[in-house]
């Protein structure tokens, strides 16, 4: 097990270094941070720490992830938050880079949702016939928002698409295959940075289905999902996940009513990120504590999922 300072090492100090770094320090693992001042910056003496580290968590903005990993990633397991790069260059460059120890953290593969999705023979739901996705919160009205790389198109060309709706694209492209997006809908409304807090995607499955994705930085706090089958629907609402089924479900005189109820599951939309994003780092900690290689699916799915939204 890990317990020299200098076993782990983080990259970035923002939001997703707070969560990441609790869920270590709930382990007892200790770990080096380095955080630079800008993607081009570096602190040689702090940087020399960083490469003799066995495993690496990128948690720094999106534009600078590629060069961490180009820099880093021989010899060493890495934890790189998604997506891998914001730029379509840079995604043939990624494939020439040895995988096996990479692993890109697109978390809600581990949701309940997503348990849901890799169990949903179980429920004999069919196939996808449709779905809804709204995720959205005011991140947007906050003060630091406007400074952030979040709002800077330099930085984050497509805004909450690039931060929020890639989530649920690799969530639906793991368990049903994406064959295209159509162009997105990137708008600012709030103008309080360059670049987008509001987006909207329609996603085409390679078998027909469609799913419409709104993501927002500029809205209440809102976390819905809505998928339905030949069979069977799956709601997700801040509050609880019901599974009902079959479609054919008829009263005494013989009209269609709602599907039965065949599971509800409670739950806090903020714990429910929590708890999937734990279990994405002890994915990663099992793995590279076993000096095993990562899923060829997990990587090719992030690709795809990557460039996608590029």
């Amino acid at each position: 097990m890990w317990n020299n300072l200098h076993d782990i090492g983080i990259i970035g100090k923002g939001s997703q270094y707070k969560r990441v770094s609790k869920i270590l320090k709930k382990k007892n693992l200790k770990f080096f941070l380095y955080k630079p001042n800008n993607s081009k910056y570096y602190d040689k003496e702090k940087f020399d720490i960083i490469k003799r580290c066995k495993i690496i968590f990128i948690l720094s903005p999106n534009h600078s992830h590629f060069d961490y990993i180009s820099k880093l990633h021989k010899g060493r397991y890495i934890f790189c938050e998604k997506p891998p790069v914001n730029l379509k260059s840079q995604i043939f460059k990624l494939k020439k880079i040895n995988h096996k120890k990479i692993y890109y953290n697109f978390n809600f593969r581990h949701s309940l949702i997503g348990q849901i999705l890799s169990n949903r023979e179980r429920y004999k739901l069919g196939d996808l016939l449709y779905g809804n996705i709204i995720a959205g919160h005011g991140l947007g009205f906050k003060k630091e928002y406007a400074k952030s790389w979040r709002s800077n198109i330099k930085l984050c060309k497509k805004g909450v698409f690039e931060i929020v709706s890639v989530h649920w694209i690799d969530m639906i492209n793991y368990y049903f295959d994406i064959d295209k997006i159509k162009k997105p809908k990137l708008i600012n409304f709030l103008k309080k940075g360059t670049s987008y807090d509001n987006s909207y995607c329609k996603i085409k499955l390679k078998n027909k289905a469609e799913v419409d994705i709104f993501s927002s930085y500029s809205s209440p706090l809102i976390n819905k999902i809505l998928l339905v089958f030949k069979n069977g629907i799956i709601e997700k609402k801040e509050n609880f996940i019901e599974i009902r089924g079959p479609a054919v479900n008829l009263n005494k005189q013989k009209f269609f009513i709602t599907p039965k109820l065949i599971k509800k599951i409670n739950i806090s939309s903020l714990n429910d990120y929590d708890v999937s994003l734990e279990k994405s780092v002890n994915y990663f900690l099992s793995t590279s504590l076993k000096k095993k290689i990562f899923q060829k699916k997990d990587f090719e799915c992030s690709i795809e999922s990557n460039n996608l939204i590029l």
